[in-house]
């Protein structure tokens, strides 16, 4: 009998799913994928297959109901969906792994009590990641669940990398940088290593550019150091967040200001970014589309930032191999590729005009001493795939 994985990425207004079943070369076949989203306003929940065919659509009048009662809902068409199918365990995306976890562990009521102390490093995220895992424990104590972190690639940064110039004794505690979009780096790793594996071994930035954004310095495929530290906050300018930002400002912000902790998260976390500096959206398109001098600005800013930390990565791998651009931002604007490329000629990057409006996968010229990928990221199918070898390891235990 076939066997089903259900992949879970559970945010505060949106529950998104993707349904595997069976393999294919012993990878995870995608079935379905979709989201119940508006939770708190108006919900919808809407499945489509691999090919975008809608397979169901619904849609509630009560703001007031929960993630659970959604939920439910979504087991409920995924169990009628799966054609016979058994669903043999939940992987989901669980934003803060903390410094224990470098790979993904099978849940229980242990480990989401430890889960639930680095709530205050992703408040934005872990609370909404672990709701799901805990709504599922009740409505099917028996599924086997798998939590996999954007954290755990990160774990194998040395001691240098890790570090902040504090005292040991905060370090001690876990003050120290973790490193985020960590299933999104490994899986696009991945990805470069059967495109073109001998530039895989080698020094590798990835850009991952979206709504969130960040970046990660790769040596033979495994994480040196990225530019988000402590929390999801750091490194490049975010849709609603700030990136890199002197902590003196914070001071100023709360003996000048006034602000509380709390008005100071809201600030950081939703209305800072390109949001912020706009004064318009959060979102690239908008911006790049907009004649208004802000929306260039912001644009300027976002391209400058990236560029002054691919120089940053780049010394860090004391050189540059390849240059890898995904998500949102990476994978869809080219003239935000073309303008990164361009400014970071000096690295040896040359990109190809044509090959970039193009989608294509290289987008540098043939002479560039650095190639360009884009490659989509598939942070859901990376989880699956871990979900399916925690299943496997199961398998080979009993």
């Amino acid at each position: 009998m076939t066997d089903a994985i259900l992949v879970i990425n559970a945010g505060s207004s949106s529950i998104k799913f993707s349904l595997y079943l069976g393999t294919d070369g012993g990878r995870p076949v995608l079935n379905s994928h979709g989201q119940v989203e508006g939770i708190h306003v108006s919900p919808h929940f809407a499945a489509t297959d691999p090919d975008g065919r809608v397979l169901a659509e619904r849609r509630w009048s009560d703001p007031g109901l929960s993630h659970e009662t959604l939920l439910t809902h979504l087991i409920d068409w995924i169990e009628t969906h799966t054609g016979g199918a058994v669903l043999r365990a939940a992987g989901h995306r669980v934003v803060h792994g903390g410094a224990r976890h470098a790979a993904p562990v099978v849940v229980d009521e242990f480990l989401l009590a430890e889960l639930e102390t680095l709530v205050p490093l992703a408040p934005l995220h872990q609370p909404h990641n672990l709701a799901p895992i805990r709504a599922l424990r009740r409505l099917h104590p028996g599924l086997l669940q798998v939590a996999c972190f954007d954290t755990a690639f990160h774990r194998s940064n040395p001691a240098v990398a890790q570090h902040f110039a504090i005292p040991r004794a905060l370090t001690e505690e876990g003050v120290r940088r973790y490193g985020f979009h960590g299933l999104s780096y490994e899986y696009v790793g991945r990805r470069l290593s059967e495109i073109a594996p001998a530039v895989s071994a080698g020094r590798v930035v990835v850009a991952h550019l979206g709504s969130g954004a960040s970046m990660c310095a790769m040596a033979g495929g495994r994480s040196i150091t990225s530019t988000m530290g402590f929390t999801a906050l750091d490194g490049v300018p975010m849709g609603t967040r700030p990136g890199a930002i002197d902590p003196g400002v914070i001071l100023y912000l709360m003996r000048e200001k006034g602000m509380g902790a709390d008005a100071i998260e809201t600030l950081l976390y939703k209305q800072s970014g390109l949001l912020g500096v706009s004064g318009i959206s959060n979102d690239m398109r908008v911006l790049l589309d907009s004649s208004d001098s802000r929306a260039a600005e912001t644009v300027d800013l976002f391209v400058y930032r990236v560029c002054r930390e691919l120089g940053s990565l780049a010394a860090a791998l004391a050189g540059l191999d390849a240059l890898v651009f995904t998500a949102g931002i990476g994978e869809h604007a080219p003239e935000i590729r073309r303008r990164i490329c361009e400014r970071s000629g000096w690295l040896g990057i040359h990109i190809d005009g044509r090959a970039n409006t193009r989608k294509a996968q290289v987008i540098s010229t043939l002479d560039s001493a650095v190639p360009v990928f884009v490659i989509p990221t598939d942070e859901e199918m990376m989880i699956a795939e871990h979900t399916l070898d925690v299943i496997r390891r199961g398998a080979a235990g009993a």
